[in-house]
């Protein structure tokens, strides 16, 4: 008897649990992937010819009572992203992507919702004003807009209501704006709060301390492209000012341990050590009281 209701108690609790808003990891990685395009160092050799592959950042929203599921930006691996998140919310309704900015990575996978590929229904597609009328104004996205493919919703300052559970307040963070702003994410479910910045310059030139905005969340996927300053010896790394692994775990050190274990570094260049499973960096990461993010991370909201 005690194991029938021991048995029947995991399927109510299985239940219950799919049954709550949950954020998906669907990818970790830099705009361009890992392995990345022209990449023959051993940072990417042994993935060439194994079949990894580390996909590019983007976040999933599932809200299961509602049945439908968001996108927190359009990679080039949409396709995969995209099946991976309908199988965890058992419905093909994609509700609404929200875009950070227009880098590469973060945007370019809207092309395979047109008429070549997926052929879209007014999906909605949430952007500032500059990623908004950019992809108003030029083509190929254009196009989508033109032919329903997409739906453009302007992000304000006020928070965009999803459904009575879930709602998203967008904020603009300081990075290399050449076509658009760049936003970051608070995605507030009915229980938990997480925080979206996988892109941005050094936290100093932010006028926010996000310090704080740390402690308003209860996790936070912040920017770590590049562990440190080695990472591209013949690159100025002046003229991409991402905040260094090491940078932050430094201006974290002073944190809470309940205030560290809340951060997940994400977006990792194909350089960067995090992406090796048990790196030394990954220990010093993890002895440090920080975590990293992992493709296929499920959390409740």
């Amino acid at each position: 008897m005690k194991k029938i209701v021991h048995y029947i108690f995991l399927l109510l609790f299985s239940f219950c649990a799919n049954a709550q808003v949950q954020l998906v990891v669907l990818g970790t990685a830099q705009d361009a992937g890992a392995p990345q395009i022209g990449c023959t160092k051993s940072c990417c050799a042994s993935k060439w010819t194994s079949g990894e592959k580390a996909f590019v950042v983007a976040l999933g929203v599932v809200d299961p009572e509602n049945n439908s599921h968001y996108l927190f930006e359009a990679t080039p691996d949409i396709g995969q992203q995209l099946y991976d998140l309908a199988n965890e919310s058992n419905t093909e309704s994609l509700a609404g992507v929200f875009l950070t900015h227009a880098h590469i990575g973060h945007y370019s996978g809207l092309m395979y919702v047109g008429k070549e590929a997926l052929g879209g229904k007014n999906i909605p597609v949430h952007a500032y004003p500059r990623m908004h009328d950019y992809l108003q104004s030029n083509g190929p996205w254009e196009q989508l807009v033109n032919d329903n493919n997409i739906r453009l919703n302007l992000l304000t300052d006020n928070p965009v209501e999803l459904s009575e559970q879930l709602k998203v307040v967008s904020f603009k963070v300081p990075h290399r704006d050449e076509y658009s702003e760049t936003a970051g994410f608070k995605i507030i479910g009915p229980n938990k709060t997480a925080l979206f910045i996988p892109d941005i310059d050094k936290w100093e030139r932010w006028e926010t301390a996000i310090e704080e905005v740390i402690k308003e969340v209860d996790y936070a996927f912040l920017d770590a492209t590049f562990f440190d300053g080695t990472e591209l010896p013949n690159r100025d790394m002046n003229a991409i000012p991402h905040p260094f692994v090491i940078e932050s775990m430094n201006r974290f050190s002073s944190l809470k341990a309940s205030e560290k274990e809340k951060i997940y570094f994400i977006h990792f260049n194909h350089t960067n050590p995090l992406l090796k499973m048990n790196s030394e960096a990954v220990q010093r990461v993890k002895k440090n009281g920080f975590k990293i993010a992992r493709k296929s991370l499920k959390l409740l909201l």
